[in-house]
């Protein structure tokens, strides 16, 4: 009998799945593409996001298992697949983190503390590394709260960079500092591609719920309303996030790591009032970067952890807290693999952007691969036995409530 406990109801799987998709991080990288990145979203949104919440709407209630997509994977081609998509998923995670927590040291510097050294960042970024890792390995009932905190944070800075945007659009004495024309929004498709990746990357994630699926009060009934709700947030926060960005920062001069800050200051940044405003908006940001973390770490360490207790990882990666039934083994690993990847990078980047984006990159091409490697199978295997699991109609149609 499984001893985890019911802690998520659909509120806040829906809070969770906005928390582990809607990013704030990626959303300066995401408007630097300029005004083809609104088209790229929303033709994506359409060929990959539907579809991708479509299928693991379907496989989330016809296998409600914990572990997610590794008990997909290995229930349509065996334990050996099912490892190994399930070790790229989550050795993704200590490479991700790291460049979260860089991104969050160095907003913290520029704002509080402008002088502070990469080294000192570093350390920084260390201590919180532990600090994301014991909420971790807290209860779910408790543990929840930061995605949720993080959700509607997101929300709120989402909701005020897009107030802010529009307004700023429709003030005929600012004019929008990027083309908006028809032309504008079209692709060059040679130079754009390079953007793709970034784009489904920010796509990615509605399957992270499904790993705690023993902890979900209802999972059948939930999982495809969170889906629906979440995927309309998640697509107009970064459609109408991405405007507001190009609205006041042309394209080129957008900072990778600093330039959503750089928003908030060029929005709200003209008073007093404003900038504590903007000051505000910019702690929300850095709070986001933290819950993302936890929120990640919550779902991918779940996910290695069952591989793990079926026999197919290191039994210390199965390790959970005898009382809570929390992943503590994986947790810890992953504490380490970031400090001493935080370490080594810093001995080789010279600034921040730097370091952010050598992380980055290398998590990205690690992160997209257990998708390639599970999606073809899930489409397989969906089609193929969702009859025996008394399904039938649409795929995905428990998206539409009733």
């Amino acid at each position: 009998m499984s001893q985890h406990k019911k802690a998520l109801g659909m509120v806040d799987m829906t809070l969770f799945t906005v928390s582990a998709i809607l990013f704030l991080d990626t959303l300066a990288g995401s408007a630097s593409m300029g005004t083809a990145a609104l088209m790229f979203w929303l033709v994506f949104s359409v060929l990959f996001f539907l579809p991708f919440g479509l299928i693991t709407s379907e496989m989330g209630t016809a296998y409600p298992e914990q572990g997610g997509i590794y008990a997909w994977v290995r229930d349509a081609l065996g334990k050996r697949w099912g490892t190994r998509v399930t070790w790229l998923y989550w050795i993704n995670l200590p490479i991700w983190s790291a460049s979260i927590f860089v991104m969050f040291t160095s907003i913290l510097s520029q704002l509080f503390w402008p002088d502070l050294e990469l080294g000192g960042q570093l350390v920084l970024a260390i201590l919180f590394n532990w600090v994301i890792i014991g909420l971790t390995c807290m209860p779910l009932k408790y543990g929840k709260w930061i995605p949720n905190a993080g959700a509607l944070v997101k929300i709120v800075a989402f909701g005020a960079l897009i107030i802010a945007g529009v307004l700023h659009a429709l003030a005929p004495a600012k004019p929008l500092a990027n083309d908006f024309s028809v032309q504008a929004f079209i692709p060059e498709w040679g130079s754009g591609v390079q953007y793709i990746a970034m784009v489904i990357w920010g796509m990615v994630g509605f399957e992270l719920m499904s790993a705690a699926s023993d902890e979900m009060e209802n999972p059948v009934r939930d999982i495809p309303r969170t889906t629906l709700f979440s995927g309309l947030i998640i697509i107009f926060g970064n459609v109408l996030g991405i405007f507001a960005v190009l609205a006041v920062i042309p394209a080129e001069e957008i900072n990778m790591v600093e330039g959503l800050v750089d928003t908030f200051l060029a929005l709200f940044g003209d008073s007093g009032m404003g900038r504590i405003l903007a000051l505000a908006m910019s702690v929300c940001f850095m709070f986001s970067l933290l819950s993302n973390a936890v929120t990640w770490s919550l779902g991918a360490n779940r996910t290695i952890a069952k591989s793990a207790q079926d026999g197919e990882m290191p039994a210390f990666l199965g390790y959970e807290h005898p009382k809570y039934g929390t992943p503590v083994g994986a947790g810890i690993v992953v504490g380490v693999l970031v400090t001493l990847l935080l370490g080594f990078y810093g001995l080789v980047a010279t600034s921040n952007e730097e370091l952010f984006w050598l992380l980055f990159a290398a998590q990205g091409v690690i992160f997209m691969t257990p998708y390639m490697g599970a999606i073809v199978p899930l489409c397989t295997h969906v089609f193929m036995t969702r009859t025996e699991k008394g399904r039938s109609g649409y795929l995905g149609a428990g998206l539409l409530p009733g």
